[in-house]
């Protein structure tokens, strides 16, 4: 669970990192590369969630 919080928060801070180069730069590079970040740490998150609950599901069974 801790390794999953560390890269979940590294993954978010590398985003609005991008974020911040492309308002620094204004090269639309640093905006597709922060969107792309984001998506698949909001997948990622969706992922890590519906198996936390599909074990809720599996243990009240």
């Amino acid at each position: 669970m801790l390794v999953f919080r560390l890269v979940f928060g590294l993954l978010l801070l590398s985003g609005l990192l991008c974020f911040a180069m492309y308002i620094g730069t204004n090269q639309p590079v640093w905006r597709r590369r922060g969107l792309v970040i984001v998506k698949w740490t909001v997948l990622a998150a969706f992922g890590f969630f519906a198996v936390l609950i599909l074990e809720r599901l599996a243990l009240m069974l």
